[in-house]
């Protein structure tokens, strides 16, 4: 959030996180969905660096396939934090839901190259402490018009 606060006042732009509503319609493709497992395809070797392909490091963007939506790196290579808390949804339908409105947890989504396969699916949610830090964890802004 401070690298977020800097960067706004530096650019006068508004970047910010995605809300996990928002993190997940873009790695599921948005309106052009094929209805994948992962971002982009259900062969995640095609799209994604996990456990059993990576070497065990981080790879830069754009060294496998994009999602439908041309987005890279949605599934696997590292966590991306999203704007929410962790916590339960309802279990009706719902329209770009906001998630819970306090805790101690924010949302991580995407899976990273320290995982198995079944941790890097578009539906797969993870949290940790706002200051967690680690070598699997990144983030992905949203820039606000």
């Amino acid at each position: 959030q401070t690298f977020i606060s800097k960067l706004n006042a530096l650019t006068g732009k508004r970047f910010r996180l995605p809300t996990e509503a928002e993190w997940e319609f873009a790695a599921r493709g948005g309106n052009q969905s094929r209805h994948t497992q992962y971002s982009g395809s259900s062969r995640i070797d095609d799209v994604a660096w996990y456990l059993d392909n990576n070497g065990d490091e981080t790879y830069p963007v754009k060294t496998k396939q994009p999602n439908e939506l041309g987005i890279y790196d949605m599934t696997g290579n590292v966590w991306e934090w999203c704007q929410d808390w962790y916590g339960s949804y309802s279990s009706g339908a719902q329209t770009n839901p906001t998630g819970a409105t306090s805790g101690t947890d924010r949302v991580g989504r995407g899976g990273s190259w320290g995982n198995l396969a079944w941790g890097c699916s578009s539906s797969f949610r993870y949290c940790n402490a706002p200051d967690y830090r680690g070598i699997f964890l990144g983030f992905r802004l949203v820039l606000s018009e």
